[in-house]
């Protein structure tokens, strides 16, 4: 049993959610492993982002969003709007993590310091309703997601652009 992970780094941008197709990326991961048979974990660790499985679309709105990715959107829009003004829609972020935020801002610069760019408890409610992680069989060294089967990171967090990161293990033989 061998075991190889790697990262993936991803520039994520702001306004809207961000959406980024890592399979080939994955897949030189799982490549450069050298394990054929097993599986492959995709797992970000940011809690306002997911990674998702989905057929990838040729079709693109005019904002750059792959059709199913704009109806999931409008979708999700209806179920969890976005948080615009603080203790309007939501109860997040409270006091307490408003002032721990501030906290952390001071002691690490290149924080934003701007409370609302915390306004985000949307984006943390996606990113639970979606999960952190995806899973893949390995056989014969190929993932098994189908001919269209797609893996993508999403960045809910629609208040900045930032680089996130999307670790990779592979296990097997």
């Amino acid at each position: 049993m061998a075991t190889y992970q790697d990262s993936i780094v991803i520039h994520t941008c702001a306004g809207k959610p961000s959406y980024h197709n890592i399979r080939t990326d994955v897949e030189a991961i799982v490549a450069a492993s050298g394990i054929k048979n097993g599986i492959v974990c995709c797992q970000t660790s940011h809690t306002t982002c997911s990674v998702l499985f989905e057929e990838m679309v040729h079709d693109t709105n005019w904002q750059g969003d792959e059709f199913l990715q704009a109806d999931l959107n409008r979708l999700l829009d209806r179920m969890i709007p976005r948080e615009l003004e603080e203790g309007r829609e939501y109860r997040y972020p409270g006091p307490k993590h408003v002032q721990f935020l501030e906290d952390y801002a001071e002691e690490n610069p290149g924080f934003p310091a701007d409370p609302s760019s915390i306004l985000n408890g949307d984006a943390h409610l996606r990113a639970s309703l979606f999960g952190s992680s995806k899973t893949f069989v390995l056989t014969d060294g190929v993932m098994n997601t189908g001919e269209f089967g797609y893996v993508y990171l999403v960045d809910w967090d629609q208040n900045r652009e930032r680089d996130r990161k999307v670790k990779v293990c592979v296990v097997g033989e």
